[in-house]
């Protein structure tokens, strides 16, 4: 490889670096061509990335974008490296996992990937990446915490509607949420135990 065809592999590998912010160092090492093919077939129909790169180039152009914020990253980068790059950070760890199981081994090993900011190294990591929460996950679990005092205080303003409520909207929107607050916030009420039957009085003495 001529220095020119090194420069380039360096700006491309820059590109992708910038372009996503989940990436996968993997170990591809002993797989066939064929396995290979299939690794990225697989990869292509989940809209991930791969890319096999010298270490030296990985680390140059990692090293030209910031070597400090991927420093971390260094020491993963040794024998055959397959780069895999992914919007969604815990596809190529599925990805990864899936493909060990149906061929009964081992690779692609997990080496490091870089998530969001954050560095996991080691195939230790690949069960956690493989359950790490999406965006989208997030944001479903947190809607769905929301619903219930959001109903509540949907509940309380068209109560105050067919009340005919002579209350500003403003009032009335803060009287609805302060509803949904206290009942949020109100731990369950005990069940209130039975007071003990009366005793009879007794009969007036008799005269």
């Amino acid at each position: 490889m001529t220095k020119d065809q090194k420069n380039e592999v360096i700006v491309l590998l820059k590109e992708k670096f910038n372009q996503y912010n989940n990436f996968y160092i993997t170990d591809t090492e002993s797989l066939s061509v064929e396995q290979i093919s299939n690794l990225r077939r697989t990869c292509f129909n989940k809209q991930v990335e791969m890319k096999v790169a010298k270490n030296t180039l990985i680390r140059k152009a990692l090293e030209s974008l910031d070597s400090e914020k991927y420093a971390g990253l260094f020491e993963s980068l040794n024998k055959v490296t397959a780069l895999m790059f992914s919007e969604n950070p815990k596809d190529p760890a599925v990805i990864i996992s899936a493909f060990r199981k149906v061929n009964n081994w081992d690779r692609p090993t997990l080496k490091a990937a870089f998530i969001n900011g954050d560095i996991f190294v080691g195939d230790h990591s690949l069960v956690a990446l493989t359950n790490i929460k999406t965006k989208n996950e997030l944001i479903g679990e947190v809607i769905g915490l929301l619903q219930s005092p959001a109903k509540r205080v949907i509940a309380a303003l068209l109560n105050h509607a067919e009340n005919g409520s002579t209350k500003t909207e403003t009032e009335v929107v803060a009287a609805a949420v302060e509803v949904a607050v206290e009942e949020v916030a109100a731990p369950a009420e005990a069940p209130v135990a039975e007071a003990p039957a009366a005793e009879a009085a007794p009969e007036a003495a008799a005269e």
